[in-house]
């Protein structure tokens, strides 16, 4: 079997990767929905796929994995392993989890990072209400994450709630405040987390995801004052989403200050960056993300060295979309058993459930997902529909 064509089109939001064989095989990938312009950096390694044998993933993955990088630029190589994968299953006649070693549980279990509505405001009450609502959701998840300081409107809405340079509400996904928090900043957001807690109690977990921005003081103190509060994990207080590097010494400073579990890892691209932040026990849990870190493969990679570390794995995946499912309930059903939860990811627009086939009804049902039993990833486009939401020069896409 040959490669004889990549594709990448933008349906929606989302860039989505097509390769297609010379026996009728095609592979599908997703990429987050913030990145629409990684399309041309996806089409980038057509020339380097041509001619290859997708079933012989790893040597194809050997000739463009060096020209990834951490998010954003990895995830054009990391969804054309999905795509490798989809299609190894496929001429296999299995699901990719079997490709990967077979899987260890027969449900995936997820958390909800992503499915929230529009907050009010940002007062302890507003975030109590959005918990509450969080809470009450027929998935029943058995967690929620909240944005609080650099990772929510707290460092706008807040008067004076840092002293470091404000960037200001300029759009741009990805920019980055960062400085010493205020006592105002400060104790604010932990009034915000005893209101959330007064609403879950024991029922439902709570996990924050903070930053990153956070001076090393600020973070110390911020993870010994919620201690009592058993929170699941404070992520990216240091480094994190979009920052392109990884401070595993300072990380560790922080975690052996506190009880409380310290998270990081959804923007760091291959097995190799996650070298020190675990052989170091700098974190206690680990969030790399199947569409940035390398593929499913990378991720796996990465689990295992962190379960011999003892350090806990909770996939990242808020926007990588209904397709991208796919990848995450795969991969997940092969993990060993410091395998917590994957981040279940939201469309960009409602009409993403009427155009992804195979997925099981409801998605998610007491917090589980059951496996995908589809050859390859599981999942698949219906052409027609999708068809309406392609621009004119994507109208050769599903051909």
């Amino acid at each position: 079997m040959k490669i004889t064509d990549l594709r990448c089109a933008v349906i929606g939001k989302h860039p989505i990767v097509r390769i297609v064989t010379d026996e009728g095989f095609y592979g599908l990938g997703e990429v987050e929905y913030t990145k629409t312009y990684l399309k041309p950096w996806v089409l980038h390694f057509k020339d380097a796929l041509i001619g290859e044998d997708p079933t012989d993933v790893e040597r194809v993955m050997l000739k463009i994995r060096q020209r990834g990088s951490f998010k954003p630029y990895g995830a054009a190589v990391s969804v054309i392993e999905h795509a490798l994968w989809d299609i190894a299953g496929k001429a296999a006649g299995v699901p990719a989890y079997k490709l990967l070693g077979g899987k260890v549980r027969d449900q995936v279990r997820c958390y909800n990072g992503s499915i929230r509505r529009k907050r009010t405001g940002d007062k302890p009450e507003d975030y109590a209400a959005d918990v509450k609502w969080m809470k009450e959701r027929p998935e029943n998840f058995f967690m929620v994450k909240q944005g609080i300081s650099f990772h929510s409107n707290m460092k706008d809405t807040i008067d004076d709630f840092h002293y470091g340079v404000r960037q200001g509400k300029s759009g741009y996904h990805g920019m980055m405040d960062q400085g010493m928090i205020s006592e105002r900043g400060f104790n604010h957001m932990l009034d915000c987390v005893i209101a959330m807690k007064e609403v879950l109690g024991d029922e439902v977990s709570l996990a924050l995801d903070c930053g990153p921005g956070w001076m090393l003081p600020d973070a110390i103190k911020f993870a010994r004052a919620v201690e009592k509060y058993n929170i699941m994990w404070l992520e990216d207080m240091l480094t994190g989403d979009y920052v392109p590097w990884v401070n595993p010494q300072a990380y560790r400073e922080l975690t052996l200050s506190t009880s409380t579990p310290i998270h990081t890892g959804e923007q760091i691209y291959l097995r190799h960056n996650f070298k020190e932040l675990i052989e170091t026990q700098a974190v206690r849990v680990i969030g790399p993300d199947p569409a940035d870190v390398g593929g499913m493969a990378e991720l796996k990679w990465v689990a295992e060295h962190a379960y011999m570390h003892s350090i806990l794995m909770a996939p990242h995946g808020t926007a990588n979309g209904l397709l991208g499912l796919g990848a995450l309930i795969n991969v997940c059903a092969t993990l060993p058993a410091n395998y917590i939860a994957f981040e279940y990811p939201s469309a960009s627009d409602p009409w993403w459930e009427d155009i992804v086939t195979g997925l099981p009804r409801p998605i998610v049902k007491d917090s589980m997902i059951d496996l995908l039993e589809a050859p390859g990833l599981g999942l698949d486009l219906d052409a027609d529909g999708a068809r309406r939401y392609l621009a004119p020069e994507d109208r050769g896409f599903f051909d």
